[in-house]
């Protein structure tokens, strides 16, 4: 794992949160993820009046990440405004097509951290073919 600290990612995650396009649920979100090479790769939730084309902020993290030619992780930290911000079950599924890893979320300034790892949020995920990522 890489040694760029939680605490690293929180900030990033926290500032990225003012970003968030949210005038439908008023619920802005934040989320850091870091690459096993070290990077960070941020994004925040952008809604839509077609709620289904809206975009949760770990989902936005991810598309940034493989835009940029990443798909190997090791952590995502996740910031809601004034409570948590568990991952949705779709994030869970996308974010476990690239294997394993430690999720934090939190809320606020970074109060009541909790962790996880992916896989006790998502058991028995579909995988096609994890290895297809090396």
């Amino acid at each position: 794992m890489s040694t760029i600290s939680p605490d690293v990612l929180r900030e990033k995650a926290i500032a990225v949160r003012h970003h968030a396009y949210v005038p439908y649920s008023h619920f802005p979100v934040g989320a850091a993820l870091l690459s096993r090479d070290g990077q960070i790769f941020i994004g925040c939730n952008v809604e839509n009046a077609s709620y289904p084309l809206s975009l949760c902020a770990e989902r936005a993290a991810v598309a940034s990440a493989v835009s940029s030619g990443s798909r190997l992780f090791d952590a995502i930290f996740i910031v809601g405004d004034k409570s948590l911000a568990m991952p949705c079950g779709g994030c869970r599924q996308v974010l476990s097509e690239f294997g394993d890893l430690h999720v934090y979320v939190s809320y606020g300034d970074g109060q009541d951290i909790k962790h996880f790892w992916l896989h006790e949020l998502l058991p028995e995920s579909f995988q096609l073919n994890p290895s297809s990522l090396e």
